[in-house]
């Protein structure tokens, strides 16, 4: 009598877990709401204050009482900023030197990303990379130097630009434009090559494949590089600190700081409500704008 030995051969059976995969979206998406929530919270908690507090006289800010709260809300710290011809002396200022400075980045920064991105000199990628790093210098260094050469031009050519606010178009592209550029480099490098030989195939300079092709195809690109230097620009401390001093020449960041803080006296319902009338431009812009902003910003991060 023979016996027959039969063999498994498909191996231990194994569990499957149905579901699993959901399971783990779902913790990962509530560990996601946990810290966006997080993150909302601390990004929201300083514009509600400052909210809240340009809602109060001097007299209930001075008051022991809860500061989350306003007990006797009033419009007087908008009132009497927005009539003040020294405020709108400041966002007029503002407003301008960030329009041209604007204007003046632009001009410089794409032509010059178009020749390193798609004319392939010698020495073009190496001038790329030179140009980003410029942008890693803080303005901290930068200012005494900057300071310096003014003060020398000043005393070889008699024209004075410290203390003037157009000075500060000479000194912001120093951050604008180098970023930009960068910016723009990545955007134009994320281009067909066809679209470029097409053109000078068919007899186009390469000042019209510039103008005609890659600037409305890079719109996205460009409006990234608008909104950063339009945000630099409005929101720059340091430079209308040192460069201006005149009370008519201030731009807004220096301008509030400067006016509303008189000696160990601080108006702070004129200095949020100027803090969220200065905000407002930037926010403004940036809802309209948000989806080119980051389409930009992610071609420029990604090709280069």
């Amino acid at each position: 009598m023979t016996s027959t030995v039969v063999i498994d051969k498909a191996g231990p059976t194994r569990r499957v877990k149905y579901g699993s995969m959901s399971r783990d979206r779902a913790w990962a998406l509530r560990w996601s709401y946990f810290f966006l929530g997080l993150f909302a919270i601390f990004s929201l908690v300083p514009p509600l204050y400052m909210l809240i507090t340009s809602l109060k006289s001097s007299a209930e800010i001075s008051a022991a009482t809860n500061p989350w709260w306003v007990f006797h809300p009033t419009l007087s710290n908008y009132v009497e900023l927005l009539t003040s011809n020294q405020f709108l002396r400041f966002f007029w200022n503002s407003a301008w030197v960030s329009i041209i400075v604007v204007t003046i980045t632009m001009l410089i920064s794409v032509p010059a990303a178009f020749a390193l991105s798609r004319m392939r000199f010698w020495g073009s990628a190496t001038l790329a990379t030179g140009v980003f790093l410029t942008y890693l210098i803080p303005d901290t260094l930068l200012f005494l130097p900057l300071f310096k050469m003014f003060a020398a031009f000043s005393d070889w050519t008699g024209i004075q630009l410290i203390n003037t606010w157009y000075v500060l178009l000479i000194v912001y592209p120093t951050l604008t434009v180098p970023f930009c550029t960068w910016i723009m480099i990545g955007y134009f490098a994320s281009i067909p090559k066809e679209l470029d030989e097409a053109a000078i195939i068919d007899g186009a300079s390469w000042f019209q494949t510039l103008t005609r092709i890659f600037i409305p195809v890079a719109m996205p690109g460009l409006i990234a590089a608008t909104i950063f230097a339009f945000t630099v620009s409005w929101a720059q401390f340091l430079y209308p600190l040192v460069f201006t001093t005149s009370t008519d020449q201030l731009v807004m960041p220096v301008g509030i700081i400067t006016t509303l803080i008189k000696g160990d006296v601080f108006n702070w319902g004129q200095i949020m409500t100027g803090a969220l009338l200065g905000a407002a431009p930037p926010l403004i812009i940036y809802a309209f704008l948000m989806d080119y902003y980051i389409a930009g910003l992610t071609a420029g991060a990604t090709k280069g």
